[in-house]
């Protein structure tokens, strides 16, 4: 088992979500989170005042997945999430040692 841990631009959140739910693909976990990257941010003046934003707002999403599906959620989400400029995110994919449901107490 694999999670799939992907930080995306927020605008593209229905986009990712579409492209998943078309694969059978619908336990995830979203997190609102600011980040820094190549990106790097940008300048703007509040009141006459510069400042530097250089953490912008991204989606933390989360999606636990059997071993054979992990490419078709990479593909999915890389499909969905690109747009070619800078700051369109990036996935990590990691093992799962264990899982267990709480309800049930059986593995997932």
């Amino acid at each position: 088992m694999k999670l799939v841990t992907a930080f995306v631009r927020p605008e593209i959140l229905q986009d990712v979500k579409t492209k998943l739910y078309a694969h059978d693909l619908f336990s995830m976990s979203i997190t609102n989170v600011l980040g820094a990257g190549q990106q790097k941010g940008y300048t703007e003046a509040y009141r006459g005042v510069q400042t530097e934003v250089n953490l912008l707002k991204k989606l933390r999403l989360e999606i636990a997945l059997p071993d054979e599906k992990v490419e078709v959620a990479l593909q999915a989400i890389s499909e969905a999430a690109k747009t070619g400029q800078a700051g369109d995110g990036v996935i990590f994919v990691q093992n799962i040692e264990r899982s267990l449901r709480i309800r049930t107490g059986e593995p997932v």
